[in-house]
């Protein structure tokens, strides 16, 4: 006996590890025992129990979709919203963009909102809404619709706890749910057409993870379409699942990014979910897109519990947008006079001749045709018809001509001097501008100017989404302290929380799924300007400099207080390193480099190479890379002799640093500028194309542009090829007698110059770079070139002679027109 008694320290010794663990685990499940109930109970409920069994009488009394519900939340009532945190993604974001559209919309406090929350279950959502707006008193009434009576009671409790006596909780079909104006509450009701089932109107209807529970989800749309007030709000988020095919061919979503689910995905969440008679089949989210405009939509993944595919989707009334709201968009987006509403059918029946066709189609943008389409297959207008804001124009993002740039844009900043292009050009109130967009940042120069309008046109959707972005600053109000942590500092730690709750209101359904989806880019370390595909030089410069130990310099050069003590650091500490040849042999004449880190095309690096060989005849030898180099050298070299980097060239300051100074940045991050730019109606003439100059051009009023800001756009043209003459004659066919081309080139004198000349422009070259001189703060280009509009393009002329021989011999006589086309 003793012996044993002996041995039980020595057995405890050995297997101690055991018996601390086995403490450690009795410890952590008496601390945590009411969390693991929590979860133990949910697992059992969605798991473990069949619905139709072991539940209590009453339950049992219930029929259908109630009986069902009710025996699968019954058990789990009680800790649903503890559950419920990581599995149900997306319901904040919703709130959060609801209560930033309510609040844009509200047109006085006194005018209070009726909120009907369809599938509303315990009131989470609802007290939620808490943090964004004040539910007491921003709506006169808040009806919480759920058909579980045991969800009902837990809303009962929170509201009574919270002491909020604007909400009720019905727990009804919302088949049936009406409202009743018999509440003291509903002060100011908007009355619907007699005979209509819902007479009192909702200004907001939610449902948030409910359309999915639903059996019968076409009557409940049905009936929210006809409870949701002619110009009221409606918000959804939901599981989902779909395949591309299914949508691809729609323009009315607001944007399909993200919105492929895979096929394993698909059946594999499809099929997860039915379990708990959660349905994914895709024609719940088609029909409520069917019923409804979509104002914003977003696509997401939980990637937490697997990458569950979620949508965010917010519409309104079909009809919100007026009646005339498709030909008033258009009469801005082509400089025309305004077109009276006509039935689609006349449209198709009043082309009586060719002249007419083609005039009527020079005055037609994109959109109104897409829309008049849509109203004739009875579906939606396309989503930006629906934005509060009609800056972004309608373009089809599935086309390759978009989609070649996989989303992203080229230019964080713009490489070009708007300083100069104001002392060139002087536009003042009286200009029609026509500019490319690249980074916006002299779109919003122009727009200091308060041109009558300006045309922002770039092919690539990225670039206009982030044009569109920093409009949403302005016009959403944000401080000048939020403008510029966002574009001067290109950093801003609530970047998300700001592009929910403030900015989205004025940004179209594609542009706010793509910063949604990018917002990690005011939050990472270089910040918004070392993103795109400029990125690759600017981080390139950064690595070389902290390789070769020259990141002080850099500091030191870029806040040098005279250009004397600049070109001293220059000369002796970084012009050896930056202006090396082996750099330049290894780096800046690398073809991959030129293009993808400095957006320098072939043939545009081919222009800089014939300007080598013309200085070759002259007696200069050339060699590809030695012309690279040189081309760098009459860039650089005039710009740090000329420019303070500390209070004037922000250009360089930027790639150099990575950011803007309070001393040194682009007019539009002014003070002042802030204040004119925030003002209301500051973009009202702005009109953001995303298509090709041609398809723009040919679509804008003959003879109305005065100014055209065209960059080196023209640069990356094939000189064999027609895409310059083509051009050069729309333009000329929109812009007035008078007006001007601004344009910059990597040539000395560009090929198509002589084009220009031809075909009805008078072409001067306004600034010529040499050795040692700066054009401008960039001085990136060879030369600078106004080509001012003196004649009509003869090719216009004869094509209008020929439309009217046409409209003479009638257009029904092939041979009579082959005659007159030869």
């Amino acid at each position: 006996m003793l012996d044993a008694v002996a041995r039980l320290p020595a057995a405890f010794s050995q297997h101690l590890l055991l018996y601390g663990s086995l403490c450690v685990i009795i410890a952590a499940i008496l601390i945590y025992r009411h969390e693991l109930w929590t979860y133990w109970t949910f697992f059992y409920a969605c798991f473990l129990k069949p619905v139709d069994r072991g539940n209590a009488a009453d339950v049992k009394a219930l029929s259908g979709q109630q009986r069902a519900l009710e025996g699968f939340y019954r058990t789990q009532a009680e800790v649903y919203d503890t559950t419920r945190g990581l599995l149900l993604c997306g319901r904040e974001d919703m709130l959060q963009l609801a209560a930033a559209q309510l609040k844009y919309r509200q047109s006085s406090p006194e005018v209070k909102p009726i909120w009907v929350d369809v599938g509303g279950g315990t009131g989470y959502n609802i007290e939620k809404m808490n943090d964004f707006v004040p539910v007491d008193e921003f709506f006169s009434a808040v009806y919480l619709v759920d058909l579980s009576p045991s969800l009902c009671d837990v809303a009962r409790q929170r509201f009574s706890r919270l002491g909020w006596k604007n909400v009720h909780v019905v727990c009804e079909d919302a088949r049936t749910f009406v409202l009743d104006k018999s509440a003291d509450v509903l002060e100011t009701v908007e009355l619907g057409e007699p005979g209509s089932k819902h007479r009192i109107k909702a200004d907001y209807i939610s449902m948030s993870y409910s359309l999915s529970m639903i059996p019968d989800f076409y009557s409940v749309i049905d009936s929210i379409a006809d409870l949701l007030a002619p110009s009221g709000l409606i918000t959804c988020v939901d599981f989902y699942v779909q395949s591309a095919a299914s949508y691809s061919l729609r323009n009315f979503t607001g944007g399909d990014h993200s919105r492929h689910v895979n096929v394993f995905s698909r059946l594999f969440w499809r099929s997860w979910f039915r379990l708990d008679r959660v349905h994914l089949d895709e024609g719940r989210r088609d029909y409520l897109e069917h019923r409804f405009g979509t104002i914003l939509n977003a696509n997401e993944r939980n990637y937490t519990l697997g990458g569950i595919p979620y949508y965010i989707w917010l519409g309104c009334q079909r009809t919100a947008t007026s009646a005339g709201a498709a030909q008033r968009i258009d009469a801005l987006a082509t400089e025309s006079p305004y077109l009276s509403p006509v039935h689609y059918a006349e449209r198709r029946a009043e082309a009586a001749s060719t002249a007419e066709i083609a005039t009527r189609k020079q005055l037609r943008s994109k959109g109104f045709e897409a829309a008049i389409l849509n109203l004739a297959a009875n579906v939606p207008l396309p989503a930006t018809f629906y934005q509060n804001r009609r800056w972004r124009l309608y373009y089809d993002e599935a086309l390759p001509k978009h989609a070649q740039f996989g989303g992203e844009y080229i230019y964080a900043f713009a490489w070009e001097d708007p300083a100069e292009d104001q002392r060139l050009l002087g536009i003042g109130p009286d200009d029609v501008v026509f500019a490319i967009t690249s980074a916006g940042d002299n779109v919003l120069a122009y727009a200091l100017q308060r041109p009558k309008s300006i045309h922002a046109v770039d092919l690539n959707p990225a670039q206009n989404h982030l044009l569109e972005l920093k409009l949403a600053a302005f016009a959403a109000a944000l401080p000048h302290a939020d403008v510029w942590r966002l574009f001067g500092e290109g950093r801003h730690p609530a970047f998300r929380a700001l592009l929910l709750d403030r900015l989205s209101p004025h940004l179209s359904s594609r542009a706010f799924q793509f910063w949604l989806d990018n917002a990690g880019a005011f939050a990472s370390a270089g910040g918004l300007y070392e993103t795109g595909g400029t990125r690759i030089a600017v981080k390139l410069c950064k690595w070389l400099f902290r390789a070769l130990g020259r990141r002080g310099a850099v500091r030191e050069l870029c806040e040098a207080p005279t250009l004397r003590a600049q070109r001293a650091i220059w000369r002796t500490r970084l012009r050896p390193v930056v202006l090396s040849r082996w750099l330049s042999s290894i780096v800046v004449a690398n073809e991959q480099f030129l293009w993808r880190a400095l957006g320098v095309p072939p043939n545009q690096r081919d222009m800089i190479y014939e300007d080598a060989r013309t200085a070759e005849a002259r007696g200069a030898a050339f060699e590809p890379k030695d012309a690279m180099w040189r081309y760098v050298v009459d860039t650089l070299d005039p710009v740090v002799e000329n420019t303070l980097l500390k209070d004037s060239n922000y250009f360089y300051r930027l790639c150099l640093m990575g950011r803007y100074s309070e001393g040194c940045h682009p007019a539009y991050l002014s003070k002042e500028a802030h204040g004119t730019l925030s003002q209301s109606g500051a973009f009202d003439g702005l009109r953001v194309h995303t298509d090709e100059f041609v398809e723009v051009l040919a679509r804008i009023r003959s003879e109305s542009v005065t100014v055209a800001v065209i960059m080196d756009h023209m640069d990356w043209f094939d000189p064999e090829g027609p895409q310059a003459a083509e051009e050069i004659r729309a333009l000329n066919k929109a812009m007035k007698l008078g007006g001007r081309v601004l344009l910059r080139s990597a040539g000395l004198k560009p090929w198509y110059v002589a084009a220009f000349s031809a075909q009805g422009f008078k072409c001067e070259r306004v600034a010529a770079r040499t050795s040692g001189k700066c054009i401008d703060r960039v001085n990136m280009y060879a030369s600078t070139w106004i080509c001012t509009k003196v004649a009509v393009d003869p090719s216009i002329l004869v094509e209008e002679e020929l439309l009217e021989a046409k409209v003479a011999v009638g257009v029904s006589d092939p041979e009579a027109v082959e005659t007159l086309e030869l």
